[in-house]
Formats: C-alpha cells, sequence, structure tokens
C-alpha cells in the first residue's frame, strides 16, 4: 500500500531524512516510532505529498506521489496531534464542511459520530470541547470518504484511559475492517498492542523494522527476576535466562532453601528503542 525507496529529505544540508527504504503492506497496521527529530514526521509530509524528497521515490496504492499526488488524497485520511477544526463551528458542522468536499451525504456524516459516539454533543462547538473530544472529532472527519490509508499521528497524546481505550478499539475496528494504518506514537505500550510491525527512525535513519515480538528478540536478552534471601536481606537480581550461570544459582539457592519466587522478566519495545537510540521512549 505505501512503497519508499531511497529516499532523502535535506535541510540546511543536512539530511534530516537519510535514504530510507521500506513497504506497508495492505490491511497492515504499521506503528512508526522515534524520537523527536528523528525524521518520521517529515517521512510522514513525504508520504502525503506535503514535502517532496530530494532524492527517492514514494508510491501510495500504486500511485507515484512525486507526479500525482492530488490522486492520492482520495485514498488517504490523515490526522495531526495538533487539532486543525474550526473552533467556531459544532461537531456535526466541522464534518459537514468536509463531506461536502468529498459529495458525501448526511448519512455517513452520522454514521461517523455513532461509530465514534459524537452524536449526544453534535450540536456543540468545538472550542468547548475538551482534547479527547477533539481527538475524536479529528478522527471522524479522516474517515469520512473511507479511506484505504489513515495516518494517525499520536492520536490519544494527552488523553484519558477511556477516550485513549475507545480509540484504539476504533482503530483496531477499523483495521480488522481492511483499513492500512500507520501510527506515530511515543507510547510504546501503544505501539506493542496495536501495530502488527514497527519501524524505528533514528538521526534520519530506519534503524529496524519487524515485528513487535520479532525485534524483542532480536535486540533484547531474554532474563528471568529471581528474588532470595541472603545474609538475612532479600535480593532482587535480573539474569540472562537459560545461562548456566543461572541455572546454577537457582538449583543452589532452591537446595539452601533461599529462593523466594522467580519471574520471567518481560521485554518492552521501550527496552528495544533504547537499545537502539540509547534513549528511552515514554
Amino acid at each position: 500500500m505505501i512503497t519508499l525507496k531511497n529516499v532523502v529529505k535535506t535541510y540546511n544540508h543536512k539530511n534530516v531524512v537519510d535514504g530510507i527504504s521500506f513497504t506497508i503492506e495492505k490491511g497492515e497496521l504499521f506503528g512508526f516510532l522515534g524520537p523527536n527529530g528523528a525524521g518520521k514526521t517529515t517521512t510522514i509530509k513525504m508520504i502525503i505529498g506535503l514535502l517532496e524528497p530530494n532524492e527517492g521515490e514514494i508510491w501510495v496504492n500504486g500511485i507515484d506521489v512525486l507526479k500525482n499526488k492530488k490522486l492520492i488524497y482520495k485514498d488517504i485520511g490523515v490526522v495531526f496531534e495538533l487539532p486543525n477544526l474550526y473552533m467556531r463551528a459544532s461537531i456535526k458542522n466541522n464534518l459537514k464542511i468536509f463531506a461536502e468536499l468529498y459529495g458525501l451525504k448526511d448519512d455517513r456524516i452520522n454514521e461517523v459520530m455513532e461509530d465514534l459516539q459524537l452524536c449526544d454533543k453534535q450540536d456543540v462547538k468545538v472550542e468547548k470541547l475538551s482534547k479527547g473530544w477533539k481527538q475524536r472529532v479529528l478522527i471522524g472527519r479522516a474517515l469520512l470518504h473511507k479511506p484505504k490509508v489513515l495516518i494517525l499521528d499520536e492520536p490519544t497524546s494527552g488523553l484519558d484511559p477511556n477516550t485513549a481505550s475507545l480509540i484504539h478499539q476504533y482503530i483496531k475496528k477499523l483495521n480488522e475492517q481492511g483499513t492500512t494504518v500507520v501510527l506515530t506514537t511515543h507510547d510504546m505500550h501503544e505501539a506493542d498492542e496495536l501495530s502488527h510491525r514497527v519501524g524505528i527512525m533514528h538521526n534520519g535513519k530506519l534503524v529496524a523494522i519487524g515485528k513487535p515480538t520479532e525485534l524483542k528478540s532480536k535486540y533484547l536478552k531474554e532474563e528471568i527476576e529471581i528474588k532470595y534471601v541472603d545474609n538475612d536481606s532479600v535480593v532482587i537480581k535480573r539474569l540472562e535466562s537459560r545461562a548456566t550461570e543461572t541455572e546454577k544459582l537457582i538449583s543452589q539457592l532452591t537446595s539452601q532453601g533461599k529462593l523466594i519466587s522467580m519471574n520471567t522478566s518481560g521485554n518492552s519495545l521501550a527496552e528495544v528503542f533504547a537499545v537502539l537510540t540509547g534513549r528511552e521512549l515514554s
């Protein structure tokens, strides 16, 4: 559905996107990760035609973005992190403005409002809404024309858990119905929970791409956490699983009656990110 080949974007003689190539398959939910300044937002802007690369090729649903970018707009929906809505208009009127651009009827507006639980506040002006409600309106607006690709930039940033959960459920539902979703996020739990595959950018380069489980297996050692008694103190250690030294220590502690507990330590995408970039990502 989306293909990038050797894409480069240069600002002030520096490659902020440095020769990246990857493909996002039809129906995939792809997590696009990286710290601020990594180049992921610039990459997204090039995919949707807001910026032109200095080098490389970009294709969306078989369309060359550099040659025919206007043709991709019928196939994509985009939700940016900052709400770019008409603040003095109501929820319904915000949706109606964009529905008219696509020649859509009120039935489609009502369907989207119902899916995102917006009906009860459809006549409320956007300026009076919380961030969570505004985010729902943004997602609804992006989905009016039933795009083949939905691009979400930090869709749940700063939202309460209930609203974030609602949006997660709706993203999953859309993806299950066949929509290709590209998700940029700083929430590693969100990326791990939703994404089929993730790509991690750092300093303009795509440093890793794959399924979350594959990346954890590749870049992190499987560990076990043991808790035991030593000289009347409780000690907690994380050790490499299946290592000979670990097995010997567990056997020794068990025979001495000092072992309190042991648990498999779950690896996370945040740990993968730290290994690849040297930074924690919350």
